[in-house]
């Protein structure tokens, strides 16, 4: 008898295209954070020229500038405002999305879950023990270990729409899904590292607003989706005294951004037709409240965040002497890369996972180059770790630009060499679609 064939053992691929559904909505997601990329640039770019011109003093006299009721511990200034108050509304939309990703999207299949999931986590470790060596003999500034964790999802999506529209979409998916998840780690990271002085009186009535927003929201979960004002009457007022008492607690107030976005439920109740009648209270938040978060929250934090006076060339040379701005520099161009691409070889060799066949390994090299910029969570992180105006954050926002600089730069190189390929590539199946007679209407015009 011939012996009896081995098993078929396919191997799964990862960086996959997806579903359908899921590609088109993150397609969507991706447009909307590309218009906010470019606000977020514009509004950097306006603090810098600001903060280093003849009028300095009045960009600095405006960020810290003080506003707010006292007796709540809310007299804050206007860049605290931005950090603590409006990228809130940041965090609200990235706990939204990890739980529409977890519950309701490809990443609730842990075979599509654990190759981003992994990679985020290498692209956080690496640029963390990079830090940590550079910074080994300068105890004071180990704290901002976590500084060059973080990628800047609309800063790196702004760069992927200028590099090109004919790269893989599976290309696309990946870097959203390892920011989201980046995200999650960068949250997780505030919460349990940044916290000091924490008063849990505040922290447990913070728990009373959130459970009642919660309860309304899943309980009425139709009704504030048809009607859009009532999630502004009723739930606004309860989500805000959350956030100020997480705030008086002491854990970072963007914290609380997260958790009522994580309240939100995310798949339609049977009364409302269930999860096929059309896209839960999760996905239609998202839709209303992106733009406030990607045209206004985003850029304003930027521009109170990322003005910096470099004092000219010998100002941005003593920068990059301070071990702070050398480790984040080498952490977020050469590390993240690293600890991307390295987890992801290693899963590869190490399990049945292969490449998706729409693109190479020279081109996850570029999107591990472009998740290099990290800005926004990155500046939020170098606040905490030293101190808005600190020494030290200055010289950090110094790293922190020059890297998201360099790391623009070289994905740029990168990809758009890639794109180049894969558009001579389209014009070649279209040829051959003419020659073999397939009309123009079918043909994919993406």
């Amino acid at each position: 008898m011939s012996p009896t064939p081995p098993p078929n053992r396919t191997r799964s691929t990862i960086f996959g295209r997806g579903s359908y559904a899921e590609a088109l909505r993150i397609g969507e997601i991706l447009r909307k954070e590309t218009v906010g990329g470019a606000l977020l640039v514009a509004a950097a770019l306006i603090a810098l020229v600001w903060a280093n011109s003849p009028a300095s003093d009045s960009y600095f006299a405006l960020r810290d500038f003080k506003i707010g009721y006292e007796p709540w511990h809310l007299n804050l200034s206007l860049g605290a405002w931005a950090a603590d108050g409006l990228l809130a509304i940041f965090f609200f939309l990235v706990g939204l999305e990890l739980k529409r990703e977890f519950v309701a999207g490809d990443l609730r299949q842990l075979n599509k879950s654990i190759v981003p999931v992994a990679a985020a986590a290498g692209g956080v470790v690496v640029p963390a023990l990079i830090y940590v060596a550079i910074n080994l003999t300068s105890p004071e500034t180990l704290r901002g270990w976590a500084i060059p964790t973080a990628t800047d999802i609309a800063f790196a999506v702004a760069v992927l729409a200028i590099i090109g529209s004919h790269l893989p979409s599976a290309l696309r998916i990946f870097l959203l899904t390892l920011a989201v998840v980046d995200d999650l780690i960068a949250i997780s990271i505030i919460a349990f590292f940044y916290t000091s002085d924490l008063h849990v009186m505040p922290l447990l009535l913070a728990l009373i607003p959130l459970a009642l927003y919660a309860f309304l929201a899943h309980r009425f979960r139709y009704f504030f989706g048809m009607k859009a004002p009532a999630a502004w009457i009723i739930l606004l007022p309860l989500g805000v005294v959350t956030w100020a008492l997480v705030h008086a607690s002491g854990i970072h107030a963007t914290v609380a951004g997260v958790l009522l976005g994580f309240a939100i439920p995310v798949i339609r109740s049977q009364a409302a037709g269930g999860p096929d009648a059309g896209p839960g209270l999760a996905e239609i938040f998202e839709h209303r409240f992106r733009p406030i978060s990607a045209g206004i929250a985003v850029p304003v934090f930027a521009f109170f965040s990322a003005g910096v006076a470099v004092g000219g060339l010998e100002g941005f040379a003593s920068a990059l002497a301070d071990p702070v701005a050398l480790g984040i520099i080498v952490a977020l161009v050469l590390g993240k890369p690293i600890g991307i691409m390295g987890t992801t070889w290693l899963l590869t060799k190490t399990s049945r996972a292969e490449l998706d066949k729409s693109f190479k390994w020279i081109d996850v090299f570029g999107v591990s180059l472009l998740a290099g910029i990290g800005f926004t969570v990155s500046l939020l992180v170098a606040e905490l770790s030293f101190g808005q105006g600190s020494l030290h954050d200055d010289h950090a926002k110094v790293g922190i630009l020059t890297a998201s600089l360099l790391a623009a730069l070289l994905a740029t190189a990168v990809l758009r060499a890639r794109n180049r390929q894969y558009r001579a590539a389209e014009e070649v199946e279209k040829v051959d679609a003419d020659e073999d007679g397939i009309p123009d209407v079918y043909q994919d015009r993406s």
